[in-house]
């Protein structure tokens, strides 16, 4: 059996999709109840266990569990709140590690790109970690324990801690204003007709010339079943989740209006206080290391990953688990 956190979530309930279209079934679902039926009752699973009841659900089927794919945590970059930052998203990790070292299971987690900060530091997954200084307390917390699981002993039979760029995709709809700009420029467009980006508090950016690596969560599962199974000693380290490729802002805009047929238009808004000082102006994944583990599959296209994300929203479904399974370029 496999188990996934955050399986009402984002990218879990993603990969809970596709492992569904390759015929895996037994799969436990984990997440708060109340969250139980945004995504799952399109997905098969074996079962759902509640969040909080998870580390005593693990102990009682220990038995039964090939590998923990914790995707769970509070993905709020602008939750301030540190105490609840730490227990929730280290300290939860930390006991789900421990638990997979003991019994040696594979375990996969969700670092972030977010533990790069202002990337003055560049975005390189093989530099001393130690370095990098995070711009909010979800950055720090996701930092943190890296650090932690690069100083243990005893480790589970082969690890990952992915740090995953700018995601984009269906099943984000749930995020409200952390869904990617991808969902909110479709649905602008829709409502508008124009798509509002944050204009540049930098002289030296043009409005819209911010860049970031945005990732389809297509690829991003793939890059998660690499690593659930590789052969262990080809990973036990942090990867970055990225395509290698930054693309402005206003690239994602327009590449969201051409797959909806339609001129671009966009406005320019100022940055939010809470963002001002805080927000990534560039990041590109090196993503070097992921390949050497033995990770081939190609990456979409920032167009490639947009005409399709547009196609699914305009099917009206994206809580389906069709759209992992087709696994062609849009």
């Amino acid at each position: 059996m496999l188990v996934v956190t955050g399986a009402a979530g984002f990218i879990g309930a993603n990969i809970i999709g596709e492992l569904n279209a390759l015929g895996e079934m037994r799969v436990a679902a984990v997440d708060v109840a109340e969250h139980a039926g945004r995504y799952l009752n399109a997905l098969r699973v074996d079962r759902f266990v509640e969040r909080d009841a998870l580390p005593a659900w693990l102990d009682a089927h220990a038995g039964e569990i090939r590998a923990l794919i914790h995707m769970g945590a509070c993905s709020d970059t602008t939750n301030a709140d540190r105490e609840f930052m730490m227990r929730n998203n280290f300290e939860y990790t930390r006991t789900l590690w421990n638990f997979c070292a003991e019994r040696g299971l594979r375990f996969v987690y969700a670092s972030s790109a977010a533990t790069y900060g202002d990337g003055s530091n560049g975005y390189d997954d093989r530099a001393d970690p130690a370095r990098l200084k995070p711009l909010n307390v979800y950055g720090e917390s996701k930092q943190r324990f890296d650090l932690w699981a690069l100083e243990q002993k005893k480790t589970p039979a082969g690890w990952a801690g992915l740090k995953f760029f700018n995601v984009y995709g269906p099943r984000e709809a749930h995020k409200g204003r952390m869904a990617s700009v991808a969902f909110h420029a479709y649905n602008q467009i829709k409502a508008s007709g124009t798509v509002k980006l944050f204009a540049s508090d930098r002289p030296d950016i043009p409005d819209g010339g911010q860049k970031r690596d945005f990732i389809y969560v297509k690829d991003v599962v793939d890059a998660v079943m690499h690593c659930v199974q590789a052969p262990a000693e080809k990973i036990d380290t942090l990867f970055n989740v990225g395509t290698g490729c930054a693309r402005t802002f206003s690239d994602l805009a327009k590449a969201v209006f051409a797959a909806m047929n339609l001129e671009p238009k966009i406005q320019y808004i100022p940055m939010p206080d809470d963002l001002t000082g805080k927000y990534q102006y560039f990041t590109e994944a090196k993503m070097e290391k992921l390949r050497e583990s033995g990770f081939t599959q190609a990456f979409h296209t920032l167009e490639e990953g947009v005409s399709d994300y547009v196609t699914i929203l305009n099917r009206g479904a994206p809580f389906s688990p069709l759209p992992l399974g087709e696994r062609g370029r849009g």
